[in-house]
């Protein structure tokens, strides 16, 4: 007997099954896709925080740059404009030349015509001089200006992260000749300070903080049978180059010092080995060789033999790997010095000068 076919009907019971598993299959995979979802955005959250935060500590800093580089621009500008008004000066009396040049048409009056051709040469050549004066402001720390208009090319290192200066202010220093000395040391103070010979050693510390690099740091000792700083209390410290109050205080306070007594090259050199760090860079500023060293001499005179020992002496104590810059003003009676110092600046990679005296 054939078998009764049976009908499909959408509400049976394994239709039901069918669907029920398919609707469970689908909320299992919305449900995995979203917890993924989730788990990515919270993993970039982070990931911007990170950004965020580093971006603000460069904003930070880029603000503290940005103040030292107005106070910077405000000094460039006040230069600036000091030159630009200088240079206006200086256009305005070309067009005054150039006026009175157009004025003169007579050719009997070709001299006068010369004559105002070579004043505008010279005032635009001024100009020029100015110009690259204006380029190159700011290159030095202090401005230093001579009696003279000629330019040196001295050697002299001036380079350096530290650098130390090392004025001689024993009683030598007030006079080239033995016999000026004397007559010097009799005198006040004041005429002592004032002495030719004392003011080149103080133009000359002038001269060279002007040279210093900007970046780097200095310090000034002065020195005879024993040592001190230009600026009192800052001993074992190294200043900064580019604090120009301090730098122009140092210097005006080389002018209370009254240059006497004997040198003592070996106390001063020790006092170096006090500093830390210790300096890349010595310029010693001198006159001749010591006449003492850490104990005052037995006797009243100083052969040059033992001047020179006390010279050995001392130079043993120097820190080692460091260049030493001598700038000599000779005295009579030490024939030995130039030589001496010579020597110590080829050994240590420094130079050595004497210059002359209307220098710098």
């Amino acid at each position: 007997m054939r078998r009764k076919q049976r009908r499909f009907s959408t509400f049976s019971l394994s239709f039901l099954d069918i669907m029920s598993c398919g609707f469970g299959a689908v909320a299992l995979i919305f449900l995995i896709i979203k917890h993924g979802s989730d788990h990515e955005i919270e993993v970039e959250t982070e990931d911007l925080s990170a950004e965020v935060n580093l971006l603000q500590e460069e904003v930070e800093i880029g603000e503290e740059h940005l103040v030292l580089a107005r106070n910077t621009l405000d000094i460039v500008s006040d230069e600036l404009a000091e030159a630009q008004g200088l240079a206006r000066r200086i256009l305005e009396q070309i067009e005054e030349v150039k006026g009175n040049i157009a004025e003169v048409d007579s050719i009997d009056e070709k001299e006068d015509i010369k004559r105002l051709q070579d004043k505008l040469k010279k005032l635009e050549q001024a100009k020029k001089d100015l110009e690259e004066e204006n380029k190159k402001l700011g290159n030095n720390v202090r401005k230093y200006s001579g009696d003279g208009d000629r330019q040196y090319l001295t050697g002299l290192r001036l380079g350096g992260n530290r650098i130390l200066i090392l004025l001689d202010a024993s009683a030598s220093m007030l006079g080239d000749e033995l016999i000026k000395v004397i007559r010097a040391r009799n005198m006040s103070s004041r005429v002592k300070r004032q002495t030719e010979k004392w003011r080149r050693a103080i133009n000359t510390v002038s001269w060279l903080t002007a040279q210093l690099p900007p970046d780097s740091q200095y310090q000034i000792y002065t020195f005879n049978t024993s040592f001190r700083a230009a600026i009192t209390g800052t001993e074992d410290r190294w200043l900064n180059v580019d604090d120009r109050d301090q730098l122009d205080k140092a210097i005006k306070q080389l002018d209370e010092i009254v240059p006497e007594n004997g040198t003592s090259l070996e106390r001063v050199f020790n006092a170096i080995h006090a500093m830390t760090p210790l300096p890349d860079n010595i310029i010693l500023i001198t006159d001749g060789l010591p006449t003492q060293g850490l104990k005052p001499p037995r006797s009243a005179t100083v052969s040059g033999r033992e001047r020179r020992n006390l010279f050995k002496r001392a130079v043993k104590v120097l820190p080692k790997n460091v260049p030493i810059n001598i700038i000599l003003t000779p005295m009579e009676g030490d024939p030995f010095a130039a030589s001496e110092y010579w020597k110590l600046a080829m050994q240590t990679q420094g130079s050595f000068l004497a210059p002359s005296r209307d220098w710098p």
